[in-house]
């Protein structure tokens, strides 16, 4: 069993920075592929960047990739989302999840078994 639990989101202006942290429980995360995904109102829950427990590679949506970044702490089981360079368009739920054993994919939400509840990013202009 493993439960996720982000903070850190709120409004910034465009051009700001947030960084988002989400705290999971359980021994299991040392071993978990993590990401974030993100949703904005209307729209379906989206891929934003993903970290391997293995090598800490990492992968990015093309819409963040060189304004954000993921990290992972293991000692304190918690994976970081740093978000520089805001954009009104980044304005949504971010929620951070853990990838099935069997997921295949990092970039598809139906690969991911625990969620976090979510937090609100909102950017204004």
């Amino acid at each position: 069993q493993v439960q996720l639990v982000e903070s850190g989101g709120g409004l910034v202006q465009a051009g700001g920075s947030l960084r988002l942290s989400c705290a999971a429980s359980g021994r299991a995360f040392i071993f978990s592929n993590m990401a974030w995904f993100r949703q904005a109102p209307g729209k379906e829950r989206e891929f934003v960047a993903a970290i391997s427990w293995s090598d800490r590679s990492t992968h990015y949506a093309d819409s963040v990739k060189g304004r954000f970044t993921i990290s992972r702490d293991n000692a304190k089981n918690t994976v970081y989302l740093q978000m520089n360079s805001l954009k009104p368009e980044d304005t949504a739920v971010y929620y951070c999840g853990r990838q099935s054993p069997s997921g295949s994919y990092y970039y598809k939400v139906d690969g991911y078994d625990y969620w976090g509840q979510g937090t609100q990013v909102t950017v204004s202009s």
